[in-house]
């Protein structure tokens, strides 16, 4: 670059001194000209950029454009343009351009790819302040970045402890032999009988007595119909058997049984029933053998005769483990949940922090001595610090994602899945601490000590910025104390498709349902038209844009440049 700096300033004084000094005047006044005449149009530009364009803004704006002639013909643009190819000034110049334009060595293009790829491994050694004579120049450095650095959902425990005590009593069955009379009778029941009779079946009730055999019976037969006479009906006889005699009534037969009443002892485990911090969990027989016994000479048959009844019981600690995110800091307490019934003995602090460990920023500049040359005549372009690209980058990102994303079948934008992982309350194994806090390494080791592999993956995913925290519900509980806890997230396709369900969600007054119910649903057509992305954060994601947008050595190909364009004349002036 330097070699040619000076073979322009060598090819300038072999010109005619009295040539040379008209030219100077011209030039002078051109650059001037051309100075004031782009300094106009960028002011031009930069307002129709920022403001939103209507019909009375836009030159030459006519209502229906000239070219609608086209739209039911699109061939008759081809045609027309094939009568005109003889006569039309702008063909003639754009194939006698294509005809003497400048070519290129395959070697000069493989050239400039290899600088390429140097210079975007470490652009900032060759954008950070070089003159273009290889020296430092005059740099600025560009105002920060806005908006604040990647942020996180941790989350701690506080209440109670329940420490489990079992406890054991002892249950017996009592069994008493009781004899009594048993009464046999005659009843008559069914349509058509008379309710006085004391043959009435209505007259002998349960339980007091009981059916032990029916049998239906012809009213027509000679033998019944002295006492009953000729009529159809659903009549039956039932004999009953009845505990106590029923007035009136003249049994058929009196006869003695043996009544076994068997009740369950559970006096000696009263007290421990009735204490609140005990529940019930298991009963065991302990005395089955044999199954029959002889109680007051009579055999009685019980599958079992004495139980064993056990208990948890709970001792309430004060307990919490939040000590660490209230020290950090950064961390800002969001809100406290209740994980439990009332009353409530187990709680859920939720913190708002910066993900630790995050790399610093670095200091970008834009620097004077940007140069370019035509003809050896050269021009230093003077530069203003600008931070639009990096929303114009989101932006454009954004529709694309959109496009990525859209579901045909629900008419929906980013759309999530629901994943959750477990952990034991005060425990300490925690398979779902977030990105602020990397587990222990080892995959394995920790499935066998109890996370899963999908948790692993989630904690994965989380790091990387796609999931956002929903909430947290208990899974498992003993007497009002939360010993499992579910953390449920939604995880998205991109860091960029996060951001906007987080903020997108408070724009439109849609948060997070309930944990256990949550489905992260993506956005219909209408919401997402109605989200302003200009309120939007999108630090998390600037640096991952300027990364990929790494730009090439301007000082390099503009001399590049500078050099075809000399090439080119010189071949059309031989």
């Amino acid at each position: 670059m330097k070699g040619t700096f000076f073979a322009s300033i060598a090819l300038a004084l072999m010109c005619p001194t009295l040539a040379h000094a008209q030219a100077q005047g011209t030039m002078a006044a051109a650059k001037a000209d051309g100075k004031a005449f782009g300094k106009d149009k960028a002011g031009t530009a930069q307002n129709a950029a920022t403001v939103q364009p209507d019909a009375s803004r836009i030159p030459n704006f006519g209502g229906v454009p000239s070219q609608s002639g086209y739209f039911d013909d699109p061939d008759r643009m081809s045609r027309e343009a094939a009568s005109q190819t003889s006569t039309s000034t702008g063909y003639r110049t754009m194939k006698d351009s294509m005809d003497r334009r400048a070519r290129f060595a395959p070697q000069d293009l493989d050239a400039t790819i290899a600088r390429s790829k140097v210079i975007s491994d470490d652009p900032l050694s060759y954008t950070s302040g070089m003159a273009i004579g290889g020296t430092q120049g005059r740099c600025v450095p560009l105002p920060p970045g806005t908006g604040s650095a990647a942020r996180y959902m941790a989350t701690c425990n506080t209440g109670y402890t329940a420490t489990q005590e079992t406890k054991n009593c002892p249950v017996t069955l009592k069994t008493t032999v009781e004899q009594r009379q048993v009464y046999g009778y005659y009843c008559v029941g069914g349509s058509g009988v008379d309710p006085a009779t004391v043959y009435n079946c209505n007259r002998y009730p349960a339980p007091q007595c009981t059916v032990t055999q029916s049998y239906p019976i012809n009213l027509c037969d000679p033998y019944l119909g002295i006492y009953w006479g000729c009529n159809s009906g659903d009549l039956r006889v039932d004999l009953v058997s009845c505990t106590s005699p029923v007035d009136g009534a003249t049994p058929y037969t009196v006869t003695g049984e043996n009544v076994v009443t068997a009740t369950r002892d559970e006096s000696q485990c009263a007290s421990i029933a009735g204490d609140s911090t005990c529940q019930q969990d298991t009963e065991t027989c302990t005395d089955s053998d044999p199954v029959t016994r002889i109680v007051d000479g009579v055999a009685v048959t019980q599958p079992c005769w004495a139980w064993s009844r056990s208990y948890a019981c709970a001792t309430y600690t004060e307990a919490q483990d939040c000590q660490t995110l209230e020290s950090t800091p950064g961390c800002k307490l969001v809100r406290e949940d209740c994980l439990t019934d009332e009353p409530c003995r187990t709680w859920e602090r939720v913190y708002d922090c910066p993900v630790p460990d995050q790399p610093a920023s670095t200091n970008q500049f834009i620097c004077d001595g940007d140069v370019y040359c035509i003809d050896g005549s050269c021009e230093t372009i003077e530069r203003e610090a600008n931070d639009e690209f990096k929303d114009a980058a989101v932006a454009l990102n954004a529709m694309n994602q959109a496009r990525r994303e859209f579901d045909p079948d629900t008419l929906s934008l980013f759309k999530g899945t629901r994943e959750t992982c477990s952990s034991k309350v005060f425990g300490i194994l925690n398979c779902c601490k977030g990105k602020g806090f990397p587990l222990i390494p080892g995959i394995q080791l920790l499935v066998a000590l109890g996370c899963s592999r999908e948790e692993m993956l989630l904690h994965e995913r989380d790091v990387q910025g796609l999931c956002a925290y929903v909430g947290t519900y208990c899974s498992s509980s003993f007497l009002g104390v939360c010993l499992t806890k579910k953390k449920v997230y939604c995880c998205f396709e991109s860091k960029l498709s996060r951001i906007l369900q987080e903020q997108g969600r408070q724009q439109l007054g849609r948060p997070w349902g309930k944990p256990k119910t949550e489905q992260c649903l993506g956005f219909t057509i209408d919401e997402f038209a109605r989200l302003d992305l200009s309120k939007m954060d999108f630090s998390e994601v600037y640096a991952e844009f300027t990364d990929a947008a790494r730009l090439p050595d301007e000082l390099q190909a503009a001399t590049e440049i500078q050099q075809k364009i000399e090439d080119y004349y010189a071949r059309a002036r031989q």
